[in-house]
């Protein structure tokens, strides 16, 4: 039987030489809202850049009604080169008129809900409700998705498969924690290609699924 809980342990340990993602920097000292458009921005973005243009974004607009002003071009302008720049500028402008019109300003704090807002897939929603909120759920992205299968915890062919198989399986108390430890153990050590097997301190808990090459 896996050890999650060890494992999860020496992780969490680890972890500390390295720098937290930035949606959970911001989720310790903003609000939801914060939270949802650092996570809209992040996808398919470097963490860095993510965090460089999140900082500009809240330094000129700190709510649904101020972002909403900005006008499009100069938004696109504020958060650029994040991925999509363009495409995510609209979006985030969409959003702040539906929360505004529908939500009274307010950022959804039910998965159903969230999703109901352009361009918020499960990882978004999720991020925002245990992250924003603070309440149950788990945020499966790439490096969750990744690293469970690569251990053999559990078996799945892509991140939506995770998520409800870790419902199933995950102890509730690492729900909340387990997409920050492992999106920053899945940046440093437990990369996605030739992962740093050498030196991962939870190599001997590891089956290793589907890894051709290590170092």
């Amino acid at each position: 039987m896996f050890d999650i809980d060890t494992v999860l342990k020496i992780i969490q340990h680890e972890n500390k030489r390295f720098v937290e993602p930035i949606v959970t920097t911001i989720s310790r000292k903003r609000t939801p809202f914060h939270v949802l458009i650092s996570c809209l921005l992040s996808l398919r973005t470097k963490d860095q850049t993510t965090r460089e243009a999140s900082r500009r974004l809240f330094t000129v607009a700190d709510n649904p009604e101020e972002m909403m002003k900005i006008p499009i071009p100069k938004l696109e302008k504020i958060i650029y080169p994040v991925g999509f720049y363009r495409t995510k500028a609209r979006k985030i402008n969409e959003i702040c008129k539906i929360l505004i019109g529908e939500y009274r300003s307010s950022v959804p704090d039910e998965i159903d809900e969230l999703l109901k807002l352009n361009g918020v897939g499960r990882k978004t929603a999720n991020l925002v409700v245990t992250l924003g909120y603070k309440k149950p759920g788990i945020c499966v992205d790439t490096h969750v998705h990744r690293i469970t299968n690569r251990w053999g915890y559990v078996k799945t062919k892509n991140p939506h498969e995770t998520e409800f198989a870790l419902r199933e399986k995950l102890p509730k108390k690492y729900w909340l924690t387990i997409n920050d430890l492992l999106v920053t153990y899945g940046q440093n050590i437990c990369v996605p290609i030739s992962p740093k097997c050498s030196i991962c301190q939870v190599s001997m808990y590891c089956k290793k699924v589907g890894v051709a090459r290590h170092r």
